[in-house]
């Protein structure tokens, strides 16, 4: 399993997207529909529509990094916008780590683990 500094800033896109997208489509997304910076060091999270495959996009200051992973069975526990216009959420690393580990989220957990909105 992966695993991230506690300081890392972690935010996951709330819209599935198409997982064939790669280094460039997915920091376009960050900083279109995101309205963040890709080079800033944070990790972005991105999902399919059957949330069974993740891709992780990290800029570590010399290059990108993709990271992906695909479920056999399940699916991952993916938080819901709160309003049909929130386009990401910010949570800890330790919401990060429950998130790849499988450990279903409740809605008051995720509420519990995410940070302020703000970048």
């Amino acid at each position: 399993m992966l695993t991230f500094n506690g300081s890392l800033k972690v935010y996951v896109a709330l819209v599935p997207c198409d997982m064939r997208k790669s280094f460039n489509t997915l920091a376009e997304l960050v900083s279109n529909h995101l309205q963040l910076d890709p080079l800033c060091g944070a990790a972005f999270l991105f999902t399919n529509k059957s949330r069974r495959l993740i891709k992780i996009l990290y800029f570590d200051g010399t290059g990108y990094w993709v990271v992906a992973k695909r479920l056999e069975k399940g699916t991952f526990s993916w938080p819901k916008p709160s309003d049909t216009a929130q386009q990401r959420i910010k949570l800890q690393t330790e919401a990060l780590q429950l998130l790849l580990g499988l450990i279903p989220l409740s809605l008051s957990q995720i509420l519990y683990l995410r940070l302020d909105e703000t970048p």
